[in-house]
């Protein structure tokens, strides 16, 4: 009897736990560009409709999803956003990370890090300090809005459409300085020139004085932006069109974190 793939794939499945089931699952949720309603689970996934509506009330139970404001669509919660971030803070690809960015600060002479989107702001998973006596310190765990930052306006940009509507909706587009985008017509257009150029900058938008250059992290060139490798410096010593300068040596440093990721 010939055993195909999709046989093999059936054993794989039954051979999965409950709790495997359910990590399945949910994977399979927070993946979709938008929250999706048990209809939508059960046909992408192709389970049975009782067994996905058990196991969406077990995931909800939990606080690892949740459903919006029309009762039908899941989504995920602070809970598992705050579970992703210490897995990605803590994961053992942290020391092959962290070494990268060490050589980045190295080649570029500047404070170099991490980030990633967390809900409606941006995230610090690493970073190192340049060895200059002047900077800025925002240890990981820090957040800074996505408006006004370099990592915050290229997650905009790399978005499903429904998802950057829904965070540009809600955005209250505070002046943090003199140079911030004060409209969201304005961080429309910034956005539709990050996606053009592949980079994105913040021109003393969030702190007066200081400039910050930032490229994505993907797996392949057309994968989802999983993070983001920024540089960070004054603008009196590294004035942003020196910064820009550096993008080689910052997409390089993307290339291997991406490959420490996988």
């Amino acid at each position: 009897m010939d055993y195909t793939a999709t046989d093999m794939q059936e054993d794989a499945d039954s051979a999965l736990t409950p709790g495997l089931r359910l990590f399945q699952l949910l994977e399979h949720v927070v993946a979709a560009p938008e929250p999706q309603t048990l209809v939508d689970i059960v046909r992408s996934s192709g389970q049975p409709k009782p067994s996905v509506h058990r196991m969406l009330q077990q995931l909800e139970a939990g606080g690892l999803l949740a459903r919006g404001g029309d009762g039908r669509r899941y989504a995920t919660t602070p809970r598992l956003m705050q579970f992703a971030e210490t897995v990605l803070r803590g994961s053992t690809a942290t020391g092959v990370r962290h070494a990268v960015l060490r050589q980045l600060v190295a080649d570029v002479g500047e404070t170099c890090n991490l980030t990633a989107l967390s809900g409606a702001e941006v995230i610090y998973l690493d970073r190192v300090e340049t060895a200059f006596p002047l900077r800025l310190e925002l240890g990981p765990g820090s957040r800074v809005p996505l408006h006004c930052s370099a990592s915050g306006k290229l997650f905009l940009a790399h978005l499903p459409r429904a998802q950057r509507e829904r965070l540009l909706d809600g955005i209250r587009y505070e002046r943090h300085t003199a140079h911030t985008l004060g409209s969201r017509e304005a961080l429309e257009a910034e956005i539709e020139r990050i996606r053009h150029d592949g980079y994105s900058v913040d021109a003393e938008e969030f702190i007066e004085g200081l400039v910050c250059v930032a490229v994505p992290v993907r797996d392949e060139s057309h994968s989802p932006v999983r993070c983001a490798v920024a540089l960070q410096a004054p603008a009196v010593r590294m004035p942003l069109p020196d910064a820009l300068q550096q993008l080689d040596k910052l997409r390089i440093a993307a290339q291997g974190i991406a490959r420490a990721m996988r």
